[in-house]
This record gives structure tokens, sequence and C-alpha cells, in this order.
């Protein structure tokens, strides 16, 4: 009996612990903004956005608006610079030893002999073997 007692006790613990564990690693933060969006408020109109200052969608959304504001300069590729680079890049043939056909496989497997079904040559009449 205090073997049962003991166990029931340990697992107990173990579950406490756990318990503890999820709670403070997993479970978040209720006190963080959230974007709520109420019947009568719209989110966005034209360019403007409603969003609860103080939280990182504020901080946020004004970088990604910003980014709608990029323009690229395309007059390099027009360059002589760089329309006189080649490419030099080096063709790489594989030599044939690069492993096992299948890694999977136990080892000695591709030693092993399989053996093949017999096939009938109908054009002499005579029944082969594969690879013969």
């Amino acid at each position: 009996m205090e073997g049962k007692f003991k166990n029931i006790i340990l697992f107990s613990v173990i579950g406490v612990v756990m318990a503890g564990v999820y709670l403070f690693f997993f479970k978040g933060d209720s006190s963080q903004d959230v974007l709520v969006a109420t019947p009568g408020t719209p989110l966005m109109t034209n360019d403007t956005v409603a969003i609860p200052s103080g939280s990182a969608a504020a901080e946020f959304l004004p970088v990604l608006l910003n980014v709608k504001n990029i323009k690229l300069d395309n007059s390099i590729f027009n360059d002589p610079a760089f329309m006189s680079l080649r490419d030099s890049s080096i063709l790489l043939i594989p030599d044939g030893t690069e492993g096992r056909p299948n890694p999977f496989a136990p080892i000695g497997y591709e030693n092993v002999a399989v053996p093949v079904a017999p096939t009938a040559d109908t054009s002499a009449g005579v029944t082969t073997g594969v690879g013969n």
C-alpha cells in the first residue's frame, strides 16, 4: 500500500510541474493589446488606419505603408560594366560514386542476387532471363 501511495504523490507532483511549465512557457500574455473591429468603426478608410496606439501594429504599419513609396533604379542593368559581366559557373558532373542506390536498404542488400523471372522472346522462340 505504501508503494501505491508514493506513486500517486509522484505522479501528482509531476502533473503539477508540467502544468506549471505549460502555463509559464506556452500560455500567452493576456495584457497585450488586441486589434478588434467594432461594427461602427472601419479599420481602414483610404489612407488612414484606426489602430490602438502603443501596439506593435501601430509601430509596424508606418513602415509597411512606406514600402509603397520605394522606387527602384533600373539603370544599372543598362550600364556597360553590367553588360560586360559573363557567367563563369562550372558544370558539375557526378562521377558515379555518390553513394548507395537506396540508403535505407539493409547493408549488403545491393550485393544480393535477385532472381529474375524468365521472359519469352517470341522472335527466336527461346526463353531468356533479363540481363543475358
